[in-house]
């Protein structure tokens, strides 16, 4: 699949004859995702992002391609990839190539590398290429010697690889050589080093001089958060970060009643078994696992859950579930969904222990929440295709598991992802943070932040008239009484939800 680099806008997507399709699907998300499309109309003008290089690493689904037409019109450039090998809308990815304004002759979009069904190879190949800005560059008559243009100033990243390529490759960078991937190193972490690689052997500062001119990155999952706080606390963190997962409406909204929509789904789509009176075990009662398990009881399944954390185990016994360890209770569990952001909560032993053909899901993020390599290492497994994202596998026990989208995000491996109205309250936070770093970055040092409280009151406010909702007014009286302006913010930032 080569590199079609068609009127000045390179990309790579699966089949760009799809743009229509895709376009009239981005026109029907336009009319769900009100907090965007606000954003649109009160920015368009002013056009904060002006100047804005963002490298984007995020699915590249229909709803993404509202944030990134956004982005657009709001004055940024953008480079796109998706942040998970089998995550991409083909159809979303070649409307964004194509453009608003572009034919399939011509396309006129933004530069996109995604497609569904990435291998590993390909996947880094696509993240690396949302750092080359030597198109834009050459476009805008820079000079041949690396100037800012041959990378991004900003990032906007899901999951927090494309974070980890810059500092992976900077930190090789300065120490003049790539680390060693160690015995026990993944397939996908020796893939990573070898694109670091490739790339001290055409310079040595190329990732050194992206992350300086990088302003900053907004996160938006559970996952890239901690990867963003654990280089923090190891002094490692070269520019600022805005966590925007923990954004009341990233974290209560998309987090919560997203994966009560596209879990069932992708259920549905994968496997067409008839969930109510199934036994359900969720790994997690985090955000993500309150809303799955909420979602299956929804279904009429019988939903066990699992914890480690004795709040959120408490939570969930007053919520009425079981609450159980799954080597207590997996020869009853029909489908087990993992939901924590961990690695190796589903182990090797507990899927011998399964029911036959109980059904194995993630919808944390990476594949590692369950142990995939230790379940392709087994002796005597064998691996049978049922349907794209849809994998038996047969153990040597004589049973049978149902693994689907090979251990990753089954909801977008499956399915098409969480819905257009839930996305834009995530995405809208996107948008806003990207604003704040490119306009005010003087009130973002290097470190990891979260939008002011004000900013996350006016998301949902996008949001409300869409369903209908209108506010009670505090009376001045009123507002003085608990401390609080009468116009918000309403809670401190110590609030919890």
């Amino acid at each position: 699949m080569p590199t079609d680099t068609r009127a000045a806008v390179p990309f790579r997507v699966a089949d760009l004859t799809l743009a229509e399709a895709g376009r009239h699907q981005i026109r029907l998300a336009e009319n769900e995702m009100p907090g965007l499309m606000a954003l649109r109309d009160e920015f368009r003008a002013a056009q904060p992002l002006a100047g804005a290089r963002i490298a984007g690493s995020l699915h590249m689904t229909v709803q993404t391609a509202v944030l990134i037409e956004t982005l657009v019109a709001l004055g940024a450039q953008v480079r796109w990839a998706s942040c998970n090998i089998f995550s991409t809308q083909d159809e979303a990815a070649a409307a964004v190539a194509v453009g608003p304004t572009g034919t399939v002759d011509a396309p006129a979009g933004v530069p996109v590398f995604a497609w569904k069904g990435e291998t590993l190879d390909e996947y880094w190949w696509c993240t690396n290429q949302v750092f080359d800005w030597s198109a834009e560059a050459a476009e805008a008559g820079a000079d041949s010697e690396p100037v800012s243009w041959r990378g991004p100033n900003l990032v906007l990243d899901d999951g927090g690889d494309a974070t980890m390529l810059v500092h992976t490759g900077a930190d090789a960078e300065a120490a003049g050589r790539v680390p060693d991937a160690g015995p026990d190193a993944s397939a996908e972490w020796e893939i990573v080093l070898a694109t670091v690689a490739s790339s001290l052997e055409q310079s040595g500062d190329r990732w050194t001089r992206i992350a300086a001119d990088i302003e900053g990155v907004t996160e938006e999952t559970t996952t890239g958060v901690h990867r963003l706080y654990e280089l923090a606390r190891a002094g490692g963190l070269r520019f600022p970060a805005i966590n925007v997962n923990d954004s009341v409406t990233k974290s209560k909204f998309d987090n919560k009643y997203g994966i009560r929509h596209s879990l069932p789904d992708g259920l549905n789509r994968a496997t067409d078994v008839l969930i109510g009176g199934k036994v359900a075990f969720v790994v997690g009662y985090g955000d993500v696992g309150k809303g799955a398990a909420e979602a299956l009881r929804g279904q009429g399944a019988r939903v066990i859950v699992s914890e480690v954390d004795p709040i959120c185990a408490l939570q969930a016994a007053m919520d009425g579930y079981q609450v159980a360890r799954l080597q207590d209770v997996a020869a009853q569990v029909d489908i087990v969904v993992t939901c924590t952001g961990n690695l190796g909560v589903v182990g090797v032993d507990d899927m011998l222990a399964l029911k036959h053909l109980a059904i194995v899901a993630n919808v944390g993020h990476f594949d590692n929440e369950i142990d995939m390599t230790g379940l392709e290492s087994m002796p005597g497994a064998e691996k049978v295709e049922i349907k794209p994202q849809v994998h038996e596998w047969r153990l040597p026990n004589g049973r049978s598991i149902l693994v689907l989208s090979e251990g990753r995000l089954m909801n977008l491996g499956n399915a098409t992802g969480h819905p257009s109205f839930v996305m834009s309250n995530s995405f809208t936070n996107q948008v806003l943070a990207q604003i704040e770093l490119h306009t005010r970055l003087e009130q973002y040092p290097v470190g990891v932040h979260v939008l002011p409280k004000h900013l996350d009151e006016k998301v949902a406010r996008l949001h409300l008239e869409a369903l209908g909702v209108r506010l009670t007014e505090l009376r001045p009286e009123q507002a003085a009484y608990i401390g609080v302006p009468v116009e918000g913010p309403y809670k401190s930032e110590q609030y919890r939800y």
